[in-house]
C-alpha cells in the first residue's frame, strides 16, 4: 500500500487531509507542491491534476482530488477511527457545516483569487488581506450560527467524538488566524478548533509546523 499526499504548508485544504491521515493513523508521504513557485502548473503535476490545485491523494496509483472527497475516501477505505456516524441526518449535518468553509469561504481566499484581485483590480497585499478577512468573518458567523441552531456539538462538532467536520472547522480557524480575521463572534467554533488542536493529529498537521513554513520569531 502506498499513500502520497501532494500538499503545501500553507494550504488549508491540504491541512484537512493531512490531519485526517494522522488521525486515522494512515502511513503516508507528502510531496511538496510549492504554490508560490508555481509547481502546480508544472507538466508533471498537470498530468496528475489539470485543475492545478492541491491537495491530491495518490493511493496505489488511484488519484483523488478535493479535500472533502479525499476525507470520504479515507473513511471508506480505512474505517478504523471512524469520522462519519451511521445516522443519515448527522452525516448530512456534518457535510453541510463543513461545506460552509470548504465550498463557501476557502475558495474565495486562495492564492489564485487574491492574485486575480491584484492583477485585475489593483488590490495590494493590504486589500487582499481585507478581502480574506471579510470572507473568513462571514464564514465564522455562519458556522457559529449553525452550531447553535443544531445544538449537536460537545467537545467537537458532533458530540464528543472527532468527525469529518472537525478537520474543516479547524482549518477554518487556522486560516482565520493566519489572515488576522475576527473570531470574537464565534466562541464555540474557536473552542472546538482549539480542542482539536490539543490532539496530536491536528497539532502536528498544522501549517506552521510543515516544511517551508516561516519560522516564528
Amino acid at each position: 500500500m502506498s499513500v502520497t499526499l501532494y500538499g503545501f504548508w500553507r494550504s488549508l485544504a491540504a491541512y484537512r487531509v493531512r490531519s485526517a491521515l494522522y488521525y486515522k493513523e494512515i502511513p503516508f508521504t507528502e510531496k511538496i507542491i510549492n504554490l508560490v513557485e508555481g509547481d502546480q502548473f508544472s507538466e508533471d503535476y498537470h498530468k496528475l491534476n489539470p485543475q492545478h490545485v492541491i491537495p491530491l491523494l495518490e493511493h496505489d496509483d488511484r488519484k483523488i482530488t478535493q479535500s472533502m472527497a479525499i476525507l470520504e475516501y479515507l473513511e471508506q477505505v480505512w474505517p478504523n477511527r471512524p469520522i462519519l456516524p451511521k445516522d443519515a441526518y448527522e452525516q448530512a449535518y456534518l457535510r453541510s457545516i463543513s461545506l460552509i468553509t470548504v465550498a463557501d469561504t476557502h475558495p474565495l481566499v486562495v492564492p489564485r483569487i487574491r492574485g486575480f484581485l491584484n492583477k485585475n483590480y489593483g488590490q495590494d497585499e493590504a486589500g487582499q488581506a481585507a478581502w480574506a478577512q471579510h470572507w473568513f468573518n462571514e464564514g465564522s458567523l455562519a458556522i457559529e450560527a449553525r452550531l447553535h441552531n443544531e445544538g449537536l456539538f460537545g467537545q467537537f462538532t458532533l458530540g464528543n467524538e472527532v468527525s469529518i467536520a472537525d478537520f474543516s472547522l479547524c482549518s477554518h480557524v487556522i486560516g482565520a488566524r493566519l489572515f488576522g480575521a475576527d473570531l470574537s463572534h464565534a466562541p464555540q467554533l474557536v473552542k472546538i478548533a482549539d480542542h482539536c488542536l490539543s490532539l496530536d493529529a491536528f497539532a502536528k498537521a498544522h501549517p506552521m509546523k510543515q516544511p517551508g513554513a516561516p519560522i516564528k520569531k
